[in-house]
């Protein structure tokens, strides 16, 4: 295995609320991905979804509030929580997620990439 640059592999696509999978370790996806505007609300039943910003700024919409992440700081998602992802600005995030979680849960919209099409970069 080679070691991955990181910004290197966000100049490789332009698409917003696409994740690329940029390395695997025990089960879980380490995913990269560029926000701008709104995703849709949803939750991942079984799994918790950890996000990293390395650029910009995001924004995690829960039903009782929420959390604006800047670059270098992080935010793990629980279960079962609600969620919709926001980004005013081109923001570049990582997701460390378990292999099995759907990219908007059991939510589909014209966004959803679904886990057959998801992208090794």
């Amino acid at each position: 295995m080679e070691k991955i640059n990181i910004q290197e592999k966000f100049s490789l696509f332009d698409e917003t609320w696409t994740p690329k999978i940029i390395a695997e370790s025990n089960g879980q996806l380490v995913k990269i991905a560029k926000g701008e505007g709104k995703l849709v609300w949803h939750s991942h039943e079984n799994e918790d979804e950890l996000f990293i910003v390395f650029k910009g700024k995001l924004t995690l919409l829960l039903r009782d509030g929420a959390v604006t992440l800047h670059p270098g700081e992080l935010f793990v998602v629980k279960k079962g929580l609600e969620h919709c992802p926001v980004a005013e600005e081109e923001t570049h995030f990582m997701m460390i997620e378990p292999a099995s979680t759907a990219h908007t849960g059991a939510v589909v919209s014209e966004q959803t990439v679904s886990v057959d099409n998801q992208t090794h970069i």
